[in-house]
């Protein structure tokens, strides 16, 4: 039975591109690092959804446009019933509840997009106007989503020529999905309103290589602004993709970086697979037949699904395909045949899958009823029949859909957005959406720019030479921390005075080694870092020292550097202190000494590091214990 689930498989298939008109584009969507929201004085950080503090529920429907059009995305969409419930907390507001009209565009979310289309080389425009676009799957509590267009007609290079940027748009982020029943679905409105960049491409891409190059390059300029959330979700593609033969598709959501080029790849074995389905079903003068109620074929069945479903008074409708046998079967991609796809259609109105003959008899259907069934329907051996059993409304909507998209195979690839899965194949999500869903938001004025304010930031692959030939840093550990998430701090740390070295190791290998030891590191913000690394630098605290602190301070995130200190008994020690213990050390030790002078002095450096644990510098301990060998010699 073709379900809605799909398995990790390999496409070897090789192509020329350029053969079949490969053309790509790329929208990378960035959540802003700001203070506040783009539309309220809300903080724009995450929150757990146990500690919301109320909760509401709405129903969506679609609207018309300003002429009075009605977008197909949101048709379709309005057809699934459900209610959507939105978790609230102490750190949202009316605006996010759409109980209370959007503030003004937020003035550093316009800064950062600024800097960044100055990045991609992009022309502003001289006036910014505010537009809603419909979205009624329930991630916008309002209906629409706010959007922004701030610049156009940019451009990137990548090793196989440029690639144009078509527009730059500053948009709110949708609130996130915490949990989806079959008619409602729980989102949580920490993340609504943050703001988000959207970078779009021109069709300039030709190959799946090249999509890569093009969605790293803008990464590194997205992250040279340093002011860019990091993490999973903050940052997701949306690739498009056609051939000549094929249809644009909009393949949304995907959040790895290293997974589009296997996107593209995936999605040109699709089209081609459907190209060659469309060449036979043409050859074979194939049709799509009149929905029939089979239920009376399957009255003693063994098949479980099919049972349960008529003792609920259930039905199970047929759509025969006339000249489809051996093609509802045929893959398309690892894992996934057409008739996953029609099992896609029939889920978006609440059917669990369908059942196909090219998989029949199986799954307790049995020869007969196969039989059965063809007679039924009036098909022969070159056809093929899908079968939905559910109740009778969810029957007749999921077979309607079937069928609707059996006929669009006849027709070639149907344009259409669809929603990557994890092993870089994808599924059916919705239609291309149309102009129809966006008009202008009539709540919030429009924005004049003014560019001399905006300074080009500095893009992170020249840091990286500046960190090498300024900071002494090496190569490695330059790129890991001018990429790395921590990048500000690093250079707030720096500024300061604290030693480059010492910052970049404890904000790379340092929290690393810490995080696979299972310690909470995320819980640590930059305030609590800048502070303990004061504390190294004043020598307050030995740099020995720097992971039982580290430790405490997750323990407890509302704890001072300094408590921290306290609590993992590392408050500093007096030189005369040294002094005592690394005596001691060495008078227990006085035959070793005697006998093998200062080279003795590794073994005694390790029992004077842990008799004084972490309290003092390694490097005084170091000096003072030469010294006593030396003398004892």
């Amino acid at each position: 039975m073709d379900s809605q689930k799909t398995t990790t498989g390999d496409d070897d298939a090789e192509y020329d591109y350029a053969d079949l008109g490969l053309v790509a584009g790329l929208e990378i969507h960035q959540q802003l690092d700001t203070e506040t929201k783009l539309f309220c004085g809300c903080p724009t950080r995450s929150r757990e959804p146990e500690t919301a503090s109320y909760s509401f529920t709405r129903y969506l429907h679609p609207t018309t446009s300003e002429l009075g059009e009605l977008d197909e995305a949101a048709l379709e969409e309005s057809q699934v019933k459900r209610e959507f419930e939105y978790l609230g907390y102490d750190s949202t507001c009316l605006v996010e509840a759409d109980e209370e009209p959007p503030h003004r565009l937020d003035t550093e979310a316009q800064h950062v997009a600024l800097q960044i289309a100055d990045l991609l080389g992009m022309e502003p425009v001289d006036q910014a106007h505010v537009m809603r676009k419909l979205v009624i799957d329930g991630s916008n509590t309002s209906g629409f989503q706010r959007s922004t267009l701030i610049a156009q007609d940019g451009e990137i290079q990548t090793d196989a020529g440029a690639v144009g940027i078509e527009d730059l748009l500053l948009e709110e982020e949708s609130a996130q999905r915490i949990e989806e029943r079959d008619d409602a679905v729980t989102f949580s409105l920490d993340r609504l309103g943050i703001p988000l960049v959207e970078i779009g491409t021109r069709p300039d891409i030709a190959t799946p290589e090249q999509a890569q190059d093009a969605a790293e390059q803008i990464g590194m300029l997205l992250r040279s602004t340093g002011s860019v959330k990091r993490g999973l979700g903050t940052i997701r593609q949306d690739v498009n993709v056609s051939i000549a033969d094929g249809a644009r598709v909009e393949i949304k959501g995907v959040q790895a970086l290293d997974q589009i080029d296997e996107i593209v790849r995936q999605e040109v074995a699709r089209q081609v697979a459907l190209v060659d389905i469309q060449a036979e079903l043409t050859r074979r003068d194939a049709n799509v037949g009149e929905i029939q109620d089979v239920s009376a074929v399957f009255t003693d069945t063994d098949s479980g699904v099919i049972t349960s479903t008529l003792a609920d008074d259930g039905i199970v409708a047929a759509v025969p395909l006339y000249g489809f046998d051996e093609l509802v079967g045929r893959e398309l991609q690892p894992d996934r045949r057409l008739g996953t796809e029609l099992s896609d259609h029939a889920g978006r109105h609440g059917a669990g899958g369908i059942f196909h003959t090219d998989e029949l008899p199986a799954y307790g259907i049995s020869e007969s009823e196969l039989d059965a069934l063809y007679s039924a329907v009036d098909a022969g051996e070159d056809d093929a029949v899908a079968m939905v059993a559910a109740d009778p409304e969810t029957a007749e909507q999921a077979a309607v859909a079937v069928a609707e998209r059996a006929t669009d195979a006849i027709s070639g690839v149907p344009e259409e957005t669809r929603d990557a899965n994890d092993d870089g194949t994808t599924r059916y999500l919705r239609p291309l959406p149309g102009a129809a869903r966006m008009y202008p938001e009539t709540d919030v004025p429009p924005v004049t720019f003014d560019v001399d304010e905006i300074e080009t930031p500095e893009l992170l692959t020249e840091r990286v030479e500046r960190y090498q030939s300024e900071l002494d840093l090496d190569s490695g550990l330059a790129e890991q921390i001018a990429y790395g998430r921590r990048m500000p701090l690093f250079e707030t740390a720096v500024e300061m005075g604290i030693d480059p070295t010492f910052t970049a190791g404890l904000l790379t290998a340092t929290l690393t080694e810490l995080r696979r030891d299972g310690v909470a590191v995320e819980t640590l913000d930059d305030d609590s870092l800048l502070s303990l690394m004061q504390l190294v630098s004043d020598g307050e605290l030995a740099k020995e020292g720097v992971r039982p602190v580290l430790t405490k301070l997750t323990e407890d995130p509302t704890r001072s550097a300094e408590d921290a200190v306290e609590a993992a008994g590392l408050s500093g020690v007096s030189e005369s202190e040294v002094r005592a213990a690394v005596t001691d050390v060495v008078e227990r030790n006085a035959e070793q000494v005697d006998e093998e002078g200062m080279a003795a002095f590794s073994a005694l450096m390790g029992e004077a590091m842990g008799a004084l644990r972490g309290k003092a510098d390694g490097e005084i301990v170091s000096d003072v214990l030469r010294e006593t060998i030396q003398n004892k010699m």
